[in-house]
């Protein structure tokens, strides 16, 4: 009984210390301040165009995040060479190429599909063919083993007879 006592106070503990680290670290969290651009355009189209690529290319200072969502220099530079080169009447696919032509494939979350990244888009694929090629060859192999065929000498059939009687 002052076992159960002790566990009970020991998880009553345990409780109160989390729920006091929740709320330290809910009090404490800074806030999250977002980039906002302030850019002027002549038409909604070119917004469009503008938000468009701005989430389809990564910000290659901050790895994972398109430049919409990083708050980096690089990527505020980035969105402000964007901007100028819509109002220059660039179509996407210009700006585009010379985002590839600074920044390489990384600058692209969707890769062109170019000899230097096929693995990269079929990778995954050939990956899967293999290993179900693999999976199918010990499959039919296991298929092929009879375990009737299997014949025990006298001493291992009386070893196997004594285990299991022993479990019966």
């Amino acid at each position: 009984m002052k076992l159960i006592r002790r566990l009970h106070k020991a998880k009553l503990s345990t409780c109160l210390l989390l729920l006091a680290l929740t709320i330290f670290s809910a009090i404490t969290v800074p806030e999250v301040v977002a980039q906002v651009d302030t850019f002027k355009f002549e038409t909604d189209e070119q917004e469009a165009r503008f938000r468009t690529l701005s989430n389809e290319l990564r910000c290659p200072m901050c790895q994972n995040t398109s430049l919409t969502g990083s708050t980096g220099g690089v990527a505020q530079d980035l969105r402000r060479e964007i901007h100028r080169m819509i109002l220059e009447g660039m179509s996407n696919a210009e700006i585009e190429q010379f985002m590839f032509e600074r920044y390489g494939d990384f600058i692209f979350y969707r890769p062109r599909l170019t000899t230097n990244t096929l693995l990269l888009w079929f990778g995954p694929l050939i990956f899967l063919l293999i290993g179900a090629f693999l999976g199918f060859g010990i499959w039919r192999r296991a298929k092929q083993v009879n375990i009737a065929d299997v014949e025990l000498d006298p001493e291992q059939q009386q070893r196997l007879k004594d285990l299991l009687g022993n479990k019966q």
